[in-house]
């Protein structure tokens, strides 16, 4: 058996290692057109930014390396042109003599990934202009950093890569600006969960310039469709397309998007090829609909999938869910599964919560809070998505939740769970546990919620009963305009001036305090609301935004 594998990069040498431990002495051929095969994509960001100071670290495998442990004839600097499916050929040309050749293969992988999207923008193609996709590029940045010692840098596009090249630019000593489109950063996160990023990232010196687009690039300004920026270097990271011109022209079916259409076994529609990784279309794990998800975790599965199947071991990839995570400064951004919008879009009736858990045991020095949003099916409680920003410990809390969405978990069923407790790691009631809890106090009816954006629409006119039950001196540093403050403890006490016969809408710091308040007043027979998130939310997405200010006082 003889296999041709197009691309040298995560599903394509993950599917030439694999191949070549299931069979010994089969021909197995990468063709890469650049210099590098397997190297990290996701670390090249922080090597511009000095993290990473050895170049070597960023190629976990060279084709001598990969040659002498998995004898792989490995062909860098050759760049595959055509493929004949009828005669099993693939036509290659040398990069840099621009000879052209063909190569025979009773398989074909085609691991050709996705190239950044340059927008047709006057003054893209100046040399002060980059993308990050490769070594190549990481180095050219780096050079003109060193060489041309640049003082103020733009970052277009607010996804992943664009904010984790706006903290590496920054620790490489840059005046660092972000512009997205998009009324918020990182677009797997809902906007009201985006909205501590924006605080966290402005309080590093980064400027925002959100829902706002770039009509042209000049050799010192950026130019938005609302103002502009002055800038020294400009980085594109408005997004990827797949690289699938060579799937096109050899008659394999493509979406509309151009994403390679591919079975569970990675084939394609032309018989003896298959597709793994960015290049291809995949299936939404949560909702079974066709999806473009490029990410390095699924190419490296689908990479052994192919090789599987092409050994005769039946394999099946079951779909993405786009778990992911970030890191910013010292903050952690993480999700997995739908999002509000991704639900809405689909039409799923779901339910969601919003906890407010430190990250260890709270009386052990350290600890940090982390806002953790999760979304279920309002049917079969089955867990949807999940969204977490903070510090510590947000990372194996989204892992917790991402491995319980891909086993079929209830919402309610995450308060089963037997985690690991030291009071340096997390709580006895770790985060993820009260997430379970809180969902089994909504989908039981014991607490009924109101959200965020629900506050402003609330009656001013004294047909509801709006109260903050938080401290006095936490009401004093700020509260929602409309709402009267009697302290949790004090609210028994202060029953007589409240009203049976209206709704009383709640909130405190988190939503705990209120969710007691509200178990006191159901009680005393009252119809309660909590407010989920609490002041700490609103005031995040609301207050310190600058928007609604009417409704955001300073009066206790």
């Amino acid at each position: 058996m003889k296999t041709v594998i197009i691309g040298g990069v995560a599903g394509g040498a993950s599917a030439a290692a694999r191949l070549r431990r299931l069979n010994e002495h089969d021909e197995i051929i990468i063709l890469e057109r650049g210099d590098f095969i397997s190297f990290a994509n996701c670390g090249l960001p922080y090597y511009i930014g000095g993290e990473i100071t050895d170049k070597r670290m960023l190629t976990l495998q060279t084709p001598e390396s990969f040659r002498s442990r998995f004898n792989i004839d490995v062909r860098i600097k050759n760049e595959a042109v055509k493929i004949i499916p009828e005669k099993h050929i693939v036509q290659i040309r040398w990069v840099d003599s621009g000879e052209v050749y063909e190569e025979g293969y009773d398989r074909l992988i085609l691991s050709p990934g996705a190239k950044p999207i340059r927008p047709n923008i006057k003054g893209i193609e100046q040399p002060h202009v980059f993308t990050l996709r490769n070594i190549p590029d990481t180095m050219k940045i780096k050079s003109f950093i060193e060489n041309e010692a640049p003082k103020k840098a733009v970052v277009v596009g607010g996804g992943y890569i664009g904010v984790e090249m706006a903290e590496n630019l920054a620790n490489a000593g840059l005046e660092v600006a972000v512009v997205e489109l998009a009324d918020h950063l990182i677009a797997p996160l809902d906007y009201d969960m985006a909205a501590d990023v924006h605080q966290y990232i402005q309080s590093r010196g980064i400027k925002l310039y959100l829902s706002n687009g770039v009509t042209e690039i000049t050799n010192r300004d950026v130019i938005l469709q609302k103002g502009n920026i002055a800038a020294d270097m400009v980085i594109m990271s408005v997004g990827v397309t797949p690289e699938t011109t060579l799937a096109k022209e050899c008659g394999m079916a493509v979406n509309g998007r151009g994403s390679i259409i591919v079975n569970s076994r990675m084939q394609t529609s032309v018989p003896d090829i298959y597709a793994v990784g960015d290049a291809v279309e995949v299936k939404d794990f949560v909702t079974d609909a066709s999806a473009f998800i490029p990410l390095a975790g699924p190419a490296n599965k689908q990479g052994r999938i192919a090789a599987d199947n092409i050994s005769g071991i039946p394999s099946e990839y079951s779909g993405t869910q786009g778990s992911s995570v970030l890191k910013l400064f010292d903050m952690t951004i993480a999700a997995t599964g739908l999002n509000e919008k991704r639900a809405k879009e689909t039409g799923i009736e779901y339910d969601k919560s919003y906890t407010y858990s430190a990250s260890h045991a709270s009386y052990y020095p350290g600890a940090e809070n982390m806002s953790v949003k999760v979304l279920w099916d309002k049917h079969t409680h089955k867990l949807l998505g999940a969204q977490i920003v903070g510090f510590d410990g947000v990372d194996k809390r989204m892992d917790v939740l991402a491995a319980a969405i891909r086993f079929g978990a209830k919402v309610t069923e995450l308060k089963e769970l037997e985690l690991c407790y030291a009071p340096p790691f997390g709580s006895a009631k770790d985060p993820v546990n009260m997430v379970g809890y809180v969902a089994e106090n909504v989908i039981s009816g014991k607490v009924k919620q109101f959200f965020w954006n629900d506050v402003e629409a609330l009656p001013r006119d004294g047909s509801v009963t709006l109260l903050d039950v938080r401290t006095k001196s936490e009401a004093a540093r700020g509260m929602i305009g409309g709402f009267v403050n009697i302290p949790l403890d004090d609210l028994r006490d202060g029953l007589e001036n409240i009203p049976k016969d209206k709704p009383v809408y709640v909130y405190c710091h988190s939503g705990l305090r209120s969710y007691i308040a509200c178990r006191l007043l159901s009680g005393y027979g009252y119809d309660c609301y909590n407010l989920a998130g609490g002041w700490r939310l609103y005031e995040s997405v609301v207050c310190s935004q600058k928007v609604k200010e009417y409704i955001c006082t300073e009066d206790a």
